[in-house]
């Protein structure tokens, strides 16, 4: 997860108003497919139960296999896309996207839509107000393995109803969390979301004829509101637009509020910029968190199962659940 916000809430103002009027008089039938959050949570823990998922780990090695083994159980055609990637510091980062591929067609009526999270940890909890925990791995519950539990919940319904209105391919993005520590005097944008800048750059977006695109990113911690991300406004506004209704239609407006947030370094971007393709991020925002606007676990030794809220899981997850089902 990227170290750079920058709050623009008086910019997105000016325009965020009408849409939000528009959304919220929009008619939507409540789709009754449910999301099960214990589920959700339970492929949370599995992750975890492999210890951080850091880049060249054992860890990280044998989470990438139970990851594909588990979105093959659900019917889905699973791609590696491997690379040695190069690290802020030249460390070579031995990185796995994960893609699956959903085996329904897209054709006629049914467009295709990609879902993603990154799946790797923080090496670094370069964020803990302990400075002796700084060089300690991350165990990363929320800022990675939440995405993914949404996702495969997500997969196991899709296998079990399919009636969705829109084919649903999901992509695991690598070596996101390498980005340049704290502690570093260098600032380097670039230094982040390499798994998704390499699939950005490669043949596969285009190949996957994606109407749009929705990142998670820590899409479980206790007490988390999703605010718009100003890029998800700036590249994707209808995508917003329509993942805020589902949430409202589907009863967490109150967690998906009409509000602007910051704008996010994070794999939505090169998703945007380098594949062309609409893509919004749903992440936590705590505007009055001292600590961090992502939260008082962001980066920390404390990003754990302790701190995941199914609550919050449920709520991301049903929501896109009303906007898959509904389309």
């Amino acid at each position: 997860m990227r170290n750079i916000i920058i709050l623009i809430s008086i910019v997105m103002g000016c325009f965020s108003c009408s849409s939000s009027k528009k959304a919220q008089t929009m008619e939507q039938s409540i789709v009754n497919i449910e999301f099960n959050a214990d589920s959700a949570y339970a492929f949370c823990a599995a992750q975890c139960n492999f210890g951080p998922r850091v880049m060249n780990s054992e860890a990280h090695e044998q989470c990438a296999q139970w990851i594909q083994q588990k979105f093959e159980q659900y019917g889905y055609n699973v791609q590696l896309q491997k690379a040695d990637l190069k690290g802020y510091n030249g460390t070579i980062l031995k990185s796995t996207n994960i893609i699956a591929k959903s085996p329904l067609p897209s054709e006629g009526d049914r467009g295709r839509l990609f879902i993603c999270a990154h799946w790797d940890s923080r090496p670094w909890a370069d964020n803990d107000p302990d400075e002796a925990n700084w060089r300690k791995p991350v165990m990363a519950a929320n800022d990675g393995a939440s995405g993914v539990a949404v996702m495969l919940e997500l997969a196991r319904l899709l296998q079990q109803n399919d009636s969705a209105s829109m084919a649903v391919d999901f992509i695991c993005f690598d070596a996101e969390d390498w980005g340049v520590p704290q502690w570093e005097e260098q600032v380097d944008g670039d230094s982040w979301a390499l798994g998704a800048q390499y699939w950005a750059a490669s043949s596969l977006p285009q190949q996957g004829n994606y109407q749009f695109g929705i990142l998670l990113d820590m899409v479980g911690g206790q007490g988390a509101k999703f605010y718009r991300e100003y890029y998800s406004m700036h590249y994707a506004r209808n995508v917003v637009e329509r993942v805020w209704q589902a949430a409202n239609t589907a009863g967490y407006g109150s967690i998906f509020p009409y509000k602007d947030g910051g704008g996010v370094t994070d794999d939505h971007v090169p998703v945007n910029e380098k594949a062309n393709i609409p893509c919004i991020d749903i992440i936590n925002h705590y505007p009055d968190c001292e600590q961090s606007s992502f939260g008082p676990t962001w980066h920390t030794v404390n990003d754990d199962m302790q701190h995941i809220d199914k609550n919050t899981l449920k709520a991301v997850g049903q929501t896109l659940v009303q906007l898959i089902y509904s389309e």
